[in-house]
């Protein structure tokens, strides 16, 4: 008989792995190392908790994705937040507010939440809202920023906050992140990478990975360039298409396992860096972690969605806790059904069967309608 999957222990050995893998990339850090360790406390005593909740019939995520802004100065090509229209250049309208953030924060601590990833937009522009999570010292947040907003006000609240980790966005070297990204956004954000080492600041990069660049960015010459620089995280995040002309683009079978196996090969020869892969192998994770199986994402108007790149809400934290927001009914019947379990091509399985999660909207909703902007 098959041993059912179980999801709590599966994401607190995930949680468990990021820890002990940023510990030994720190090491040579005696600052960053020393918050490291007091942090792997507060991240078991999170587990604790999350574990109580689970025996008694509730199930807690360890981790968290919210968008604090809808914001953005750069026009990323094939960005899936721009084309869902869920980023925009204008100054945003019915955000969630700096207070109603710091109650989520206090909130995620309360249940053993142990990440919560800030993106957007471009998050650096709601710097309150930054400095708030800077004081939630048992909550890791990595900042997933385009860079260009970093400056040394930025710089000194990292070295005060040793829990803001920012996580900047590079495409490969300098040809392909500017293309994608715009002129002069790589040389900055090397320039970043240098005044963070120099100030002995812990800093991790995002990759979007795509069939252009899958060789580049685990080639050891990029992935050395990154080391050398103080670089102690890299997440590859697969290229998801919003539009038939981005297909190509998208990571197929093979890229995906050439990626898969790098990345094993990266974790056993180069201890002094944290390798994700982002949605990973979700085979192996007993189908996708999304919509509160392992995470879920609160976009930048309060909306409660599985995932950034399924943009669908039955619930607005804005009127609801976070515990009966993660509880949503959207939520608990992914859960319960087979879309998150479904074989697919890869990349994300819920953009994938859009359709079934908008029948599944429908039928829960007088809508059906997606919570966007």
């Amino acid at each position: 008989m098959e041993k059912e999957f179980d999801i709590q222990a599966y994401m607190t050995k995930g949680v468990e792995t990021v820890v002990a893998d940023a510990l030994k990339a720190t090491l040579k850090n005696p600052k960053e190392s020393a918050f490291m360790v007091g942090f792997a406390a507060a991240s078991a005593a999170a587990s604790k908790k999350r574990r109580k909740a689970e025996e008694a019939g509730e199930h807690i995520p360890p981790f968290l994705i919210a968008s604090i802004t809808s914001k953005c100065n750069l026009h990323c090509a094939g960005c899936y937040s721009r084309c869902n229209h869920a980023t925009v250049d204008a100054e945003p309208v019915s955000q969630l507010t700096d207070e109603e953030w710091f109650r989520i924060f206090d909130e995620a601590d309360d249940l053993g939440i142990s990440f919560i990833l800030l993106a957007g937009g471009e998050p650096m522009l709601r710097r309150d809202v930054i400095e708030a999570a800077g004081k939630k010292k048992n909550i890791l947040f990595p900042i997933f920023t385009n860079g260009t907003f970093m400056d040394d006000r930025y710089f000194e609240l990292f070295d005060r906050s040793r829990n803001l980790i920012p996580i900047m966005s590079i495409e490969g070297k300098q040809e392909i992140t500017d293309a994608r990204r715009g002129d002069g956004v790589y040389d900055r954000l090397i320039s970043n990478m240098d005044e963070l080492q120099k100030r002995g600041l812990i800093f991790g990069t995002s990759v979007t990975v795509t069939t252009e660049n899958v060789r580049e960015v685990t080639s050891p010459e990029f992935l050395g360039e990154l080391s050398s620089r103080g670089c102690k995280a890299v997440i590859f995040v697969e290229f998801v298409p919003v539009t038939d002309e981005s297909k190509e683009l998208a990571p197929g079978e093979e890229e995906r396992d050439y990626l898969k196996n790098e990345i094993r090969r990266l974790r056993e020869e180069h201890p002094e860096m944290v390798y994700i892969s982002f949605p990973g192998d979700e085979k192996g994770s007993g189908g996708c972690v999304a919509a509160g199986r392992g995470f879920f994402h609160i976009n930048s108007h309060g909306g409660a969605e599985p995932c950034p790149f399924s943009p669908y809400s039955d619930v607005n934290i804005k009127n609801s806790s976070l515990r009966d927001a993660m509880h949503s009914p959207l939520f608990l019947a992914l859960q319960s059904g087979d879309v998150l379990l479904d074989d697919h091509e890869g990349g994300c399985v819920l953009y994938e069967k859009r359709e079934l999660v908008e029948e599944l909207m429908s039928n829960l909703t007088p809508s059906g309608s997606r919570n966007l902007p």
